[in-house]
């Protein structure tokens, strides 16, 4: 399973690049509102930093628009792949975009079946929200797994990414049901680097060493 960060923060981006495992971004509006930068500038900085794909979101809802909107961000970057929200405009979008070579994610999924059409559509990627399915009562790796498992039973080249991820957890079963990628925001990210027993070993062994010498 390959590791996306869910952030638009530069700083956050370094930080977690630096320790050779990140492969990918992605970014919404509130994401990108938050930096309070210009939206292309913001866009541009983060492909200039990482050498993977690189979500940046549609904000219109009709197609033509989506589609314009999309064709234009793609220009940013050959990384860039356009997050379309699932709904009626948006798998036509899914598909144009598709048909014009242009990588596009399918946000907003909360089901399989949503999921599925995605695929079928042309969708690059599809990503669940887990986290806001638990939000509401619903168990989200519930719907990753039936995702998952449609996806492999039938062959499809779209990828998985495990979304809306809320704690560790959620990376750690994501992982064990073969999701593809995981996108983690940066505090979930820097909870799954520490464990208490890995400090307290460290200082441990600091400790002994400077007894002896």
């Amino acid at each position: 399973m390959r590791i996306f960060i869910d952030t638009a923060n530069i700083e956050e981006i370094e930080e977690i690049h630096s320790m050779g495992f990140l492969s990918g971004v992605t970014t919404n509006p509130t994401l990108l509102a938050r930096e309070k930068k210009e939206y292309k500038t913001v866009v541009r900085d983060i492909c200039s930093l990482v050498k993977g794909p690189v979500s940046v979101e549609v904000l219109s809802l009709e197609h033509d628009h989506m589609v314009a909107e999309g064709k234009e961000l793609a220009r940013i970057d050959p990384n860039i792949v356009i997050k379309v929200p699932l709904m009626e405009e948006g798998l036509k979008t899914i598909r144009t975009l598709a048909d014009l070579n242009i990588k596009t994610n399918a946000t907003l999924i909360f089901s399989a079946n949503q999921a599925l059409l995605a695929a079928r559509a042309g969708a690059t990627y599809v990503s669940p929200f887990i986290g806001r399915l638990d939000d509401i009562g619903n168990s989200g790796l519930t719907v990753l797994a039936e995702i998952i498992e449609i996806i492999d039973l039938h062959g499809l080249e779209t990828e998985v990414i495990a979304a809306s991820i809320r704690h560790p957890i959620h990376v750690l079963e994501s992982a064990r049901m073969g999701s593809h990628i995981a996108t983690i925001p940066y505090s979930i990210i820097k909870q799954m680097i520490r464990h208490p027993l890995t400090d307290a070993g460290v200082e441990k062994f600091l400790q002994d060493w400077k007894q002896v010498f």
